[in-house]
């Protein structure tokens, strides 16, 4: 009787249906991509890009520290010295990064002594022919100067500059080669 019950007001259907109702009055959770992006923190490990001081010039001094720190070598940093009143410069010459091996840990954004290198929230350049992940000073620099403000944003969440800091200067002290003075007592 029951069965005989339940075939003739198709109660299947209407639990179906409840279901289907159910979920017809819900917000969306979905974001349809290419019109709607989520919005990401500052903490976003995106590409990589070099800064320049506010002054306009560059920031990397060719250290390669962020080349040993990298895990999978992605980064090659060539330096040289230049003289300008008896006061020697190290600049990078060249700055290769190849972004088909970066694993985007952030290890060489820590490493980097005077913050040259920045995180962005750029997630978007795929490309056809992967030749053109090899990103150069030029491009770094590009992306740099057009996502400043997330790469600033990355660099002040994880507590390497201020908000209202202008770098100019090296984070740390490196050890002096000065005679220590006596101290009288």
């Amino acid at each position: 009787m029951k069965k005989l019950l339940q075939s003739a007001f198709f109660t299947e259907i209407i639990k179906a249906l409840k279901l289907v109702f159910s979920h017809y009055f819900v917000k969306e959770v979905t974001l349809q991509y290419p019109h709607e992006k989520n919005t990401l923190p500052d903490t976003h490990r995106g590409a990589l890009c070099l800064l320049r001081y506010e002054s306009g010039e560059e920031r990397c001094v060719g250290c390669d520290l962020c080349n040993a720190a990298c895990p999978s070598y992605c980064i090659t940093v060539v330096s040289a010295v230049e003289e300008k009143d008896h006061i020697q410069r190290r600049y990078a010459t060249s700055f290769d990064i190849d972004m088909t091996k970066c694993v985007f840990c952030g290890f060489c954004v820590e490493a980097c002594p005077v913050n040259a290198l920045g995180m962005t929230k750029m997630y978007e350049y795929s490309t056809s022919n992967k030749r053109e992940l090899d990103f150069n000073k030029a491009n770094l620099y590009e992306i740099g100067e057009t996502w400043y403000g997330q790469a600033k944003g990355y660099l002040i969440a994880h507590n390497q500059e201020g908000e209202d800091e202008t770098v100019s200067e090296y984070r740390y002290r490196f050890p002096s080669s000065r005679k220590e003075e006596e101290v009288e007592v």
